[in-house]
Parts: C-alpha cells; sequence; structure tokens
C-alpha cells in the first residue's frame, strides 16, 4: 500500500510467551503520543516479539535494539534513493552511519532500500541504490540482504492467481530487479492487505475468504485450491516472479493487516479475526498452495496506533495504543 501503510489496528491483547515462527510486526513513527524507543522495546521483549520492521534509521530505536535479540528489517528513506543509486560514496556512507555502529549488537534480517516506490519517479533508483548498498555491505563484510519493498499495486492481473503478471508500468523495473535478487538469493519485500481487495470489491469477495475464515476450497485456480484470499495475493506475485524468469525469489510479507475502525468493514472483529488466523496460518508452516511446506516471513502492521496517518483506516491498525496498553487480544503464544 503506497504509504497507505495503514497501521494495523490490530487491537491486540498480545499474550505471547514465546515468538510465533514467522512472524513480526512493523513498528512505525507517524505519531506524536509514542512512547521513547527504549520502552518499545523493552514491550517488545515482555511479549517475546523477535522480529520487527523499521521504515528508516532512526538512531534512537536502533540503540534501544542493541542486545535486544530482537531482529529488525531496515528500510531506507524514499528520498535517500536517488543518492544512494547515483553516489556509491553516500551508500557507503549510509552504512557506516546506520548499520556498522550496530552491526554488532543488532541483527539486521534484510535492508530495504525504498518502501512502494514501484511503479513511480523514484523506481528507476531502486535497482542502483540495491547494487550500492549490497557493496558497501560486502567491503565491511557484513552479508545483510538488500531488496525493496512493493505493493502489491506493482501487479497489472494477479487474478486467478496463475494469471499474476506485473504491470507494464512496473515490469521494467522488477525485471532486472528480481534478477538482481535472484543472484544473490535475496527474497523480494511485499505489503500484501486482503482487506483493501475486499474492501474495494466486497460484491466478488466473501469476507470469510479476506478473514481466512475458510475451511474448503473457494477459489479454484488449475490444480491450486484457494481457501483464503492472503495466499491467493502470495501466490499471484510468485507467478509474477516466474513469468520474468525468477522462480527462484522467495517473497516475504513486510505488511499485513486489518484495520478496526475507519469504514463498515474495519471493526474490531475483523481485524482481530484477520490477526488471528493469519498468525495461526503463517506458523503451521503449511506456505501457499505454490510454495508449500515453509513458513511464509510475515510482519503484521502495526505495533502502534499512529495519530499522524491519515484520519480514517489508516489510523486504526495498531496492536497496541501509544500508552502501550492492548487493544485487542491476538494470540502470539505457539
Amino acid at each position: 500500500m503506497q504509504r497507505l501503510c495503514i497501521l494495523l489496528f490490530v487491537f491486540a491483547c498480545v499474550t505471547i510467551s514465546s515468538g510465533v515462527e514467522g512472524i513480526g510486526v512493523n513498528y512505525g513513527l507517524l505519531g506524536n503520543n509514542l512512547p521513547p524507543p527504549a520502552q518499545v522495546i523493552n514491550l517488545l521483549k515482555s511479549r517475546n516479539i523477535q522480529k520487527i520492521r523499521i521504515f528508516d534509521p532512526n538512531q534512537d530505536v536502533l540503540t534501544a535494539l542493541q542486545g535486544s535479540d530482537i531482529s529488525v528489517i531496515l528500510g531506507t528513506r524514499n528520498e535517500d534513493l536517488q543518492s544512494l543509486a547515483s553516489d556509491p560514496t553516500f551508500a557507503t556512507n549510509w552504512v557506516q552511519n546506520n548499520v556498522i555502529p550496530h552491526a554488532s549488537t543488532v541483527k539486521f534480517t534484510y535492508i530495504s532500500a525504498g518502501n512502494e516506490v514501484i511503479p513511480g519517479p523514484l523506481a528507476n533508483f531502486v535497482l542502483g541504490a540495491l547494487q550500492n548498498l549490497d557493496s558497501a555491505l560486502k567491503a565491511n563484510n557484513l552479508n545483510i540482504p538488500v531488496s525493496t519493498t512493493v505493493s502489491l499495486q506493482v501487479l497489472g492481473t494477479s487474478f486467478p492467481p496463475s494469471n499474476g503478471a506485473f504491470s507494464d508500468n512496473a515490469v521494467q523495473f522488477l525485471q532486472p530487479i528480481a534478477q538482481f535478487l535472484a543472484t544473490k538469493q535475496y527474497p523480494l519485500l511485499a505489503n500484501v492487505y486482503p482487506y483493501f481487495a475486499y474492501s474495494g470489491n466486497p460484491a466478488q469477495i466473501q469476507l470469510d475468504y479476506a478473514l481466512l475464515k475458510g475451511t474448503g476450497p473457494i477459489v479454484s485456480d488449475g490444480q491450486f485450491q484457494y481457501n483464503n484470499l492472503f495466499d491467493a495475493m502470495v501466490d499471484s506475485l510468485y507467478v509474477a516472479l516466474e513469468k520474468v524468469g525468477q522462480p527462484a525469489v522467495e517473497v516475504v510479507v513486510t505488511e499485513t493487516g486489518w484495520p478496526s475502525a475507519g469504514d463498515v468493514f474495519a471493526t474490531i472483529n475483523n481485524a482481530q479475526t484477520y490477526a488471528n488466523n493469519l498468525i495461526a496460518h503463517v506458523s503451521s508452516g503449511q506456505g501457499t498452495p505454490r510454495r508449500p511446506g515453509k513458513v511464509l516471513e510475515t510482519y503484521i502492521f502495526a505495533l502502534f496506533n499512529e495519530n499522524q496517518k491519515p484520519a480514517g483506516v489508516e489510523e486504526n491498525f495498531g496492536l497496541f495504543y501509544p500508552d502501550m496498553t492492548e487493544v485487542y487480544h491476538v494470540n502470539l503464544t505457539p
């Protein structure tokens, strides 16, 4: 979602006794009433949330993460992409300022060069940024995968999943990016929101299918049977990658969630149902019909309600209120 980075108002009474395999949480900072990062990291540790994603190299957050054993996807600012792509020295300095000081005490899972910039005016800079960041990391003996985060707006067609294909506006950028990722064995990062697909077309999509409540096949696609929209959306991206010749590139779902307020479909019950069903599905390790038998690394959007997001559903995606009280119960106990 194009900075539709809509905070998963996953109102959460999160009872977490140990981290759930494959599940992380987005930690955004677009609020003027959020707790200090040190308190947030203590909250994550107390709940055994072991994987997070942050959108830019906030030094207070990175410092708070030191020694926490919490792994992190670190984003670059979109506005830095052009400099990262055109100036290897800028990329080197970015790594020296934002990664190296923390590399011995913070577990960096991936670095994401850009969030939802394809297609768009910054798309042309993504591949160069990936190459320069990768070179800068390797020059410092850091084996941290680099990638970019896309929304499913990169797909020109997505239904059924076997028709998945990148749009004409996106494929010119994603074909060489996918080749780079395949060569390096790095994943593509993707934001996947059944909520938006459903809310945009409720007459054609069953709510149970969007909420991962289906118990039997709802959509048939050749040999593949789908009982939830999340799997179908992810598989449409896998098919698009196959069609540009890169079937080996893995997908990591960097954002997904369901808002609890802001429109008629955004209710606490729906948000809670989606979050709990998603967690159970991902952690089961069953994967998707086209990529069965593996845990699909997935990050819930988001940790807090953020009051500086656009009014409406975008403010309503958090697991916690800014005072760190839970919004509703999400089962993150393995």
